[in-house]
């Protein structure tokens, strides 16, 4: 999305989000109005934790299969944004936030965004059946993950002596 939208955006949601209280105040009256307005963000709060709940269980479920959780993290993030939308009082966002919580919605919406991310790849993720023990190995029994870490001890490399009129010396 251009960042010219969302100055755009920022202005026309609020003038919408009031055209609209005045249409639906006219037709159910001030405290009915209010009264959705607040049983929205009830619902909209309840759906949040059901759902997200959730998706934190996808989550745990992908990092113990030791999957990359990509779908999961982009599920939560579509639904911290379902529930910003609720949380601001307004049919229009309501009705976004709402229609977030739709798997189809979610599913359009995640293949949009995947579609146009590139994503920077250093290394690659290896599924291991072998349980980490979280020890460094040693030199002499290097572990069998592949990449482009190099590790050093002091005795490996120097460093330049500091420059008095460096700004960055502090």
């Amino acid at each position: 999305m251009p960042f010219a939208v969302v100055p755009f955006l920022l202005l026309t949601i609020p003038i919408l989000e009031i055209a609209v209280f005045i249409l639906v105040g006219r037709e159910i009256g001030l405290w009915p109005t209010l009264g959705f307005v607040l049983l929205t963000a009830v619902a909209g709060s309840v759906m949040l934790r059901w759902q997200g709940l959730a998706t934190v269980n996808r989550l745990r479920a992908d990092l113990a299969a030791q999957q990359i959780p990509a779908r999961a993290l982009g599920d939560g993030a579509l639904l911290i944004v379902a529930g910003l939308l609720l949380l601001t009082p307004g049919f229009v966002t309501d009705a976004i936030g709402f229609s977030l919580f739709l798997p189809p919605v979610r599913n359009a919406l995640y293949q949009f965004l995947a579609s146009r991310v590139n994503v920077a790849h250093f290394g690659h993720f290896e599924a291991s059946s072998q349980p980490s023990s979280g020890a460094a190995p040693s030199p002499g029994n290097r572990d069998s993950r592949k990449g482009d870490v190099v590790d050093l001890d002091e005795s490996e490399f120097s460093s330049k002596p500091k420059d008095p009129n460096s700004p960055w010396t502090g």
